[in-house]
């Protein structure tokens, strides 16, 4: 299909740019995300993968307002081959990223009184538990320790599993099977092998607790799929992402940590001002590049204008967060790290109806392994150069593969 646009005014769309998924050694910004935002609020540009080209909203107003507007819709994302970063695209029934309104509330509701403030406040203690059986592993070793192999990968894998209500009997195997979706090595086919063990593993668990009253994930889809509120292929396509949902808290701390451990200005002032680490948090979160590229793309269901340019009925649409996060009329000095930014309204964990479901549970689980790791290695150190750190590569989850660490 080709795609033709013009603009309110008459002039001439801006060009197309080739984007490609560059590898970066470290957590600096994306060179090309970067001269996009200089070209204009709103640039076209073609992804690695899929079709055609596609218009990018980069200031943080346009990217909040394409967010929260209903005349943008991802299910009919589904249906074509749009130009995006992923080389494969297998949405599954169920998924929230794909789910408009009224679908999306339906199947949030169904799994939402897990993610509560109030159900991750009751998490916490248990959390705690976890993380610190797996820094009394490594303190009992002794250094050097890779921190994302022996921390930063277990911990979000064991707490999610906690809250999916994921049996211990199970979790050494639905953890291989997440580890392996996740990993960077092993390939596509081994990927392909973990998703069809864990989500043949899912069907059955949503199976066997239909008609259950627990609060866990599984027990809550078991019963909304009983009571005919949602489907089993759409439980099962819900509880998926979520399952593996641990990966952003993994390589989002991984990042914080390394800035931490590269940067002693900015390791001093968290270790002076523990009560401050909130604040500095959010800023380190508004900071690193979580993300090769963009995520996942909208549809505009009519035309819609924006900035002067008509965006036309059918026009593939993608937001930066990223991008929103660097605007300077709201972040003043945006590619400096200020630890008492305030207010730091940031757009970390996404914004509108597709706002991250385990925002809440994300954010507790990054403050404790901060806490934690800061308060029980009181001399963490990096036991390597910090050019010789190895990041992730063809990856769309931006973050160091390994971080080999001493105290």
């Amino acid at each position: 299909m080709t795609q033709e646009t013009t603009t309110l005014t008459g002039q001439s769309p801006p060009p197309v740019r080739d984007w490609p998924a560059l590898d970066l050694d470290g957590p600096e910004f994306d060179p090309v995300l970067a001269e996009l935002m200089r070209e204009g609020p709103l640039t076209r540009v073609r992804l690695p993968h899929g079709e055609g080209w596609a218009w990018l909203a980069t200031r943080y107003d346009d990217v909040k307002a394409i967010t929260n507007d209903p005349r943008f819709g991802r299910a009919e994302v589904t249906k074509r081959q749009i130009t995006r970063l992923a080389p494969h695209f297998k949405p599954r029934p169920g998924s929230l990223a794909f789910a408009d309104q009224p679908d999306h509330n339906r199947l949030r509701r169904a799994v939402a009184g897990a993610f509560t403030v109030g159900a991750t406040k009751r998490l916490r203690p248990r959390a705690q538990e976890i993380l610190d059986g797996l820094v009394d592993g490594i303190l009992a070793e002794g250094p050097p320790a890779d921190l994302v192999e022996r921390v930063l990968e277990p911990f979000p894998i064991a707490v999610v599993s906690e809250v999916m209500g994921v049996p211990a009997a199970d979790r050494e195997r639905v953890h291989s099977w997440t580890r392996q979706i996740i990993s960077t090595s092993g390939g596509a086919e081994a990927a392909e092998r973990a998703k069809q063990g864990l989500y043949g593993w899912i069907t059955e668990t949503v199976r066997a607790r239909a008609g259950s009253e627990g609060g866990d994930v599984y027990s809550m889809l078991g019963a909304a799929v009983g009571r005919g509120e949602v489907g089993e292929t759409e439980a099962v396509g819900l509880a998926g992402p979520l399952q593996i949902g641990g990966e952003a808290v993994t390589h989002n701390v991984g990042q914080m940590l390394y800035l931490l451990l590269t940067r002693p200005e900015l390791m001093t002032r968290m270790r002076e001002r523990p009560g401050a680490r909130g604040t500095a948090l959010d800023e380190l979160l508004r900071w690193i590049s979580h993300r090769t590229s963009v995520g996942l793309a909208r549809i505009a269901l009519e035309d819609v204008e924006v900035h002067g340019t008509r965006i036309a009925a059918g026009d593939p649409v993608y937001v930066s967060y990223l991008a929103a996060n660097r605007d300077p009329d709201v972040f003043p000095d945006p590619d400096r790290i200020d630890l008492d930014r305030d207010p730091n309204p940031h757009l970390a964990y996404g914004n509108g109806h597709h706002f991250c479901t385990g925002a809440v549970l994300a954010r507790m689980q990054t403050e404790l392994l901060v806490d934690t790791l800061l308060e029980r290695l009181p001399g963490l150190r990096l036991a390597v150069p910090a050019d010789q750190v190895a990041w992730r590569r063809k990856t769309m989850i931006r973050g160091p593969r390994t971080l080999p660490c001493t105290w």
